[in-house]
């Protein structure tokens, strides 16, 4: 299944942006008083906004899995991991 491309101001969002948009739909969502085709419009937007989310999770944990830790516990150094 092939990944549809982000919109271009998704794509530069940072998590904590992304997050607080996709909070904001949800509560739109939720609240039932947006008509029918505007709840379709914001409910993609919000399937794009939760799969940048994820993918800003999945590189940091990347990221993270790249840290080595010497014997001791104390982080040694960390690698940057590539996304590409």
């Amino acid at each position: 299944m092939a990944e549809t491309k982000l919109p271009a101001d998704i794509a530069k969002m940072t998590f904590e942006e992304a997050m607080k948009e996709l909070e904001t739909i949800i509560d739109k969502l939720d609240g039932g008083t947006v008509a029918l085709e505007e709840s379709i419009t914001i409910y993609e937007r919000g399937a794009a906004l939760q799969r940048h989310c994820e993918d800003k999770l999945r590189q940091a944990d990347l990221r993270v899995q790249k840290i080595v830790a010497r014997t001791d516990g104390s982080a040694d150094r960390a690698e940057p991991a590539s996304f590409d």
